[in-house]
């Protein structure tokens, strides 16, 4: 018989390490900035990923190419953080080893790359951001969409030996593997959102016409990461619009740039939460010009203290900066600003009343897809199925 831990044990067990990973990481680095970060080229060797139609191009080769840019990028602007990389060569890595690698380097963060691919259709297109997590809405497309994406993924664990032993009893071909997974809704989730909203938003303004969002959902190479961590879809290799963007060094750059700056903007957050100091990238001459002649406008004031009692809404923004209560990114809503630490969240679309603000939700998503409702209590916002 295989050593399999029965399913409460094992919940039991994954909570235990779940409660320990912060203390543990705490007491073995004093430094809680963002010093090192993994990234993570899927795929690789005999596992090729996507392939094109016509077979000339490979997903392992264009996430490495990827991966390595944004690795150069950031070492160059940030000598003091560690970038490392899971394979840096045409090999093949089991999935389980991959975010393994990261928590034995003591990451700050892990960032798997990927592209994606539709059996179903050559017009999906655009980039997708997923974190770990269980999606409980079996009969919304954004389930279907994540299983689809999740499947493929995971399937790659069958090329390795013995996986089921390697992944205690996890086989991607069982759903009833995915119910403890319910259990991962933890101390990370809240870093790891973040920063996926902030690369949303960047990419957004680069050369993929469309973002599908940001889902959540069981992928193996995300479990074992004691740390945020997030994966990313960029682009569809079935669709001839991305892959002429995935076959161009030009938009590739653009891609890796949008990347950095997410990075850079994450991790400027990442430490001032922390109470870390941080040396910052030079700030370009143009930068320096735009910021003395932009005019200055009323930010949202902090309406955390004047907020009584439990409201619901949706929260569709994190960021340092403070935003003007009349920006149009707010589609006309009277924002609610909640600080927290030195960044800020802004939910819209707020009531009392825990319907009304889901019907608001739903309104909402149609130009955020990614939002997502919040209970907000005290000034602190959190999410609510």
């Amino acid at each position: 018989m295989k050593n399999r831990l029965l399913p409460a044990y094992r919940s039991a067990l994954l909570a235990i390490l779940l409660l320990a990973v912060p203390a543990v990481m705490h007491a073995q680095n004093p430094d809680l900035g963002l010093n090192t970060i993994v990234i993570d080229p899927g795929h690789g060797g005999n596992d090729p990923g996507c392939i094109s139609k016509d077979g000339k191009t490979q997903e392992k080769a264009v996430v490495l190419n990827i991966s390595k840019k944004l690795k150069n990028r950031i070492s160059s602007e940030y000598p003091s953080v560690k970038v490392l990389m899971t394979r840096d060569d045409d090999r093949f890595i089991p999935l389980n080893d991959r975010a393994k690698y990261a928590s034995n380097n003591g990451a700050s963060f892990f960032l798997s790359i990927h592209i994606n691919a539709s059996d179903r259709s050559t017009s999906a297109n655009g980039y997708s951001v997923h974190l770990l997590g269980q999606s409980d809405n079996k009969n919304s497309n954004t389930y279907a969409y994540n299983m689809e994406v999740c499947k493929r993924e995971n399937e790659v664990i069958l090329l390795e030996e013995d996986y089921s032993t390697n992944y205690q009893g996890f086989d991607p071909k069982d759903p009833e593997s995915d119910i403890f997974l319910k259990l991962m809704h933890n101390a990370y989730r809240e870093q790891s959102l973040l920063f996926a909203q902030i690369i949303d938003n960047k990419l957004k303004t680069g050369p993929y016409k469309k973002s599908n969002g940001i889902y959540q959902n069981n992928f193996a190479v995300l479990r074992q990461a004691s740390m945020p961590a997030m994966l990313l879809e960029l682009g569809f290799m079935t669709n001839a619009s991305d892959l002429a963007v995935i076959r161009s060094e030009e938009k590739i750059d653009q891609i890796v740039n949008l990347l950095f700056e997410a990075f850079k903007e994450y991790k400027t957050l990442y430490d001032e939460s922390t109470g870390a100091t941080t040396s910052k990238p030079a700030a370009s001459k143009a930068d320096t010009k735009k910021q003395e002649t932009a005019p200055s406008k009323p930010a949202v004031s902090e309406t955390t203290s004047k907020t009584e009692g439990v409201v619901y809404g949706t929260q569709v923004l994190v960021t340092g900066k403070n935003m003007d209560k009349a920006d149009k990114y707010f589609l006309g809503y009277e924002p609610l600003c909640l600080k927290g630490g030195k960044y800020n969240k802004y939910v819209i679309g707020i009531s009392a009343d825990k319907s009304e603000a889901r019907k608001e939700l739903s309104k909402i998503r149609k130009t955020y897809a990614d939002a997502f409702l919040v209970k907000v209590e005290n000034g602190i916002a959190t999410l609510e199925k």
